[in-house]
């Protein structure tokens, strides 16, 4: 091949394809750090594969395992049929590899197709060496870095990938006008919202955009009306073949019939085409969207006959609060500077190319992480990207225009030291974010043991960060996972875990049995199912009557297990927040104490300690100081064993509410107060006491205990 001497304009389709080859293979390469770095330790390996590095991935993995049994059990929430567990079942079929290893492996390769849309969309500017620039900071920006590394087994892997292959198909349409053109557009949405269905919202925002778009710079052109037309019979809620039938068939009635058709039938064939979309519920997804996160509703949680006014999740997710604007720029372009350069070259880049302006629907859903979380920052990495990219364009251009670059030479090291500008902070960020795997070895094998014990159709009781989890490795059902955690649904785990042990071994019963009755009886609310039927009317009375011994239950359909893990007593206190509520007003009954800390200093005189927590624990372990003021413990307990139950207590200020424990093992202080304290976690994790007419211990290690409830 006999490249141009000016590469910098050359859009030859080899040229294209040697540096999508480059980029993509620099995106695999920059991904495959986190596996040579995970590789050392053996604490990330099961099955002699690397485990992945996301809770919902495991969602997905229990999909495809259970695709590949061929059947999953009813009512068991398996993501079966699922888009990102069908596409593993099929490349587990056919490629050689360990179905773990393919899991681990599919991020690095299938995220990194983000630079084939972001320099094809480059070329339909003539400016494929800039869009090679911008794909390469896009492959590795901070946030979808972070959401599509090697390991990180989810559909965000292609959650941009494909609105930017929408968002090409746009572009290319306003540009060639290409009737072939036409139909990627719908089929690229169709894919989208299979792969992905949250993405309801921004395919509707885009095609409107491009409607309006239309009314503005080509309302006299058939063909994109009929873009229009087909997109929205995409985007609508019939099934794919009835959609696709559509499609099919009015495209292949304007490319033979185009001559007779006139915009009255144009405007007929719009309106039908938007009559079954909101006949098929085509809003409902998008409301649902606005009141989650914009939003953030108490009524997306609460149905409007519930019977209790139960704590609101978005309050403990992360990933949905708001972000400083430091952190917010530097997860979309690495860097502020390269932000600022992005948005300048983003804002000449629609002045300069009207089509880019369809882009907006992507960027403004990554803008919205401003006030809906930082979650959605990696939408906006793409369209910033090109943003840089067509900033190099002007910068290159004004000094070309000024004389100031004479040659090739002097602009090829201006934008290899661009690349290295934008590229080192990313690569930096590479290199520190080194994320753990969801469970050590330790732990699933901990779950792969009770896989031989448990039944299909038993329960484990335990915190929504673990169901995925525990489902993929151990076969069983759970009450709550990452899909299934709204306030109504924490509330029984958080109960079980927060409350006493005889409350907790009557709640564990109930609410099992009654999530089982109500696949067939599809109770609004649980809670006041369970209130009807044992003829309280208060639902705070009801709770209480739990702590009886003789509390009459339902009768027993399977067994139950709760998992402790000490990977939960961090985040204890958000764990007991869902079922310290007031029935009425949803606000916290009690305020709860709680904080893990280890020490970092030692006075050599008075032998008081310093937590790194900024508590001090003084006379003789009898007290604590606490921003200046000092507290009386109720108890020290000196926890030596996890596992056999040893421990000292000793006794304080019976009138104090504090407890401080020590534990032996991990070397780390708890300060938690006295409803923690008799909490089932605390006493039959930490403690190792508990009921043996109530519960049978199945396992018993530091890192994680299991019990079957006997009742």
């Amino acid at each position: 091949m006999k490249v141009k001497p000016n590469y910098i304009e050359n859009n030859s389709f080899i040229y294209t394809c040697i540096l999508i080859l480059i980029a993509f293979t620099f995106s695999v390469l920059c991904r495959l750090y986190w596996v040579a770095w995970a590789s050392e330790f053996h604490e990330f390996f099961f099955n002699n594969q690397l485990m992945i590095t996301t809770n919902d991935g495991y969602a997905f993995a229990e999909g495809a395992r259970d695709m590949i049994a061929g059947f999953h059990q009813p009512n068991d929430l398996s993501y079966f049929n699922s888009s990102l567990s069908t596409l593993t079942y099929w490349l587990y079929k056919i490629l050689p590899f360990s179905f773990e290893g393919i899991m681990v492996y599919m991020s690095t390769f299938f995220a990194s197709l983000i630079v084939i849309p972001i320099i094809l969309i480059a070329r339909e500017y003539k400016l494929t060496t800039y869009g090679f620039i911008a794909a390469l900071l896009a492959s590795i920006a901070n946030s979808y870095y972070n959401r599509t590394m090697s390991g990180y087994y989810d559909t965000d892997m292609l959650v941009l990938v494909l609105p930017m292959l929408v968002l090409l198909s746009f572009i290319r349409l306003t540009i060639d006008k290409d009737i072939f053109t036409l139909l990627l557009s719908p089929i690229f949405i169709m894919i989208y919202l299979w792969w992905y269905p949250s993405s309801y919202s921004l395919n509707f925002a885009m095609i409107g955009l491009f409607a309006l778009y239309t009314l503005i710079f080509h309302k006299k052109e058939k063909i994109f009306y009929l873009a229009i037309i087909v997109m929205i019979v995409a985007l609508s809620m019939l099934a794919w073949y009835y959609k696709l039938t559509l499609i099919v068939l009015l495209f292949a009635i304007f490319a033979l019939k185009e001559e007779k058709i006139n915009f009255y039938i144009i405007w007929s064939l719009i309106f039908a085409s938007i009559l079954i979309l909101f006949l098929s519920g085509g809003l409902d997804p998008v409301l649902y969207q606005l009141k989650f996160y914009i939003f953030k509703s108490n009524d997306v949680q609460n149905l409007k006959e519930a019977a209790f006014l139960y704590f609101n999740v978005n309050e403990t997710i992360m990933e949905v609060n708001t972000i400083d604007l430091e952190v917010f720029m530097q997860r979309i372009s690495s860097s502020v500077a390269v932000f600022i350069l992005s948005f300048i070259g983003l804002f000449f880049l629609c002045k300069d190319h009207k089509s880019m302006f369809l882009a907006l629907p992507i960027l403004a859903l990554g803008f919205v992480a401003l006030v809906a979380g930082l979650r959605f920052t990696i939408y906006a990495v793409p369209v910033m990207a090109l943003g840089f990219g067509y900033f190099l364009h002007i910068f290159i251009t004004f000094l070309r225009r000024k004389k100031i670059l004479s040659n090739f030479k002097n602009i090829n090291i201006i934008l290899i030291l661009a690349s290295i500008f934008a590229l080192v902070p990313a690569m930096i960020h590479i290199y520190y974010y080194k994320s753990s795997t969801v469970f050590t070895s330790y732990e699933a094998q901990i779950l792969d043991d009770l896989k031989q014990k448990a039944q299909r159709e038993d329960y484990v009781v335990a915190w929504w960060d673990y169901g995925y989890p525990i489902r993929y490795f151990s076969d069983v059902k759970t009450l709550i996972d990452g899909g299934k955690h709204l306030g109504k649904d924490n509330f029984f785990s958080s109960f079980i875990l927060s409350k006493d042990p005889i409350s907790a071994a009557n709640m564990a019963r109930l609410s099992v049995e009654y999530t089982e009755k109500s696949f067939k009886e599809n109770y609004p609310d649980i809670l006041k199912a369970m209130i009807k039927d044992y003829n309280q009317t208060n639902a705070k009375d009801f709770l209480e009557n739990l702590n009886d011994i003789n509390f009459n239950l339902n009768e027993k359909t399977r067994d139950i297990y709760i998992y402790m893990p000490y990977r939960m007593l961090r985040i204890m206190p958000i764990v007991a927040q869902f079922s310290n509520t007031s029935p009425d007003t949803g606000n916290q009954e009690k305020s709860l104490f709680f904080s893990q800390a280890n020490a970092i200093a030692q006075d050599p005189t008075s032998g008081s300690v310093m937590l790194d927590n900024g508590v001090e624990i003084i006379n003789d372990f009898r007290a604590l100081k606490i921003e200046g003021n000092t507290f009386s413990l109720k108890a020290f307990v000196d926890i030596e064993s996890i596992t056999n139950g040893k421990y000292y207590y000793n006794e304080i200020d019976p009138k104090s509410q504090i407890y401080l424990l020590f534990l032996r093992e991990y070397k780390s202080f708890i300060l938690l107060d006295e409803n923690l304290y008799n909490s089932t976690y605390i006493q039959m994790f930490l403690l190792n006491q508990y009921d043996q007419n109530l519960y049978e211990q199945i396992t018993n290690d530091p890192r994680a205990k299991i019990y079957r409830l006997k009742r």
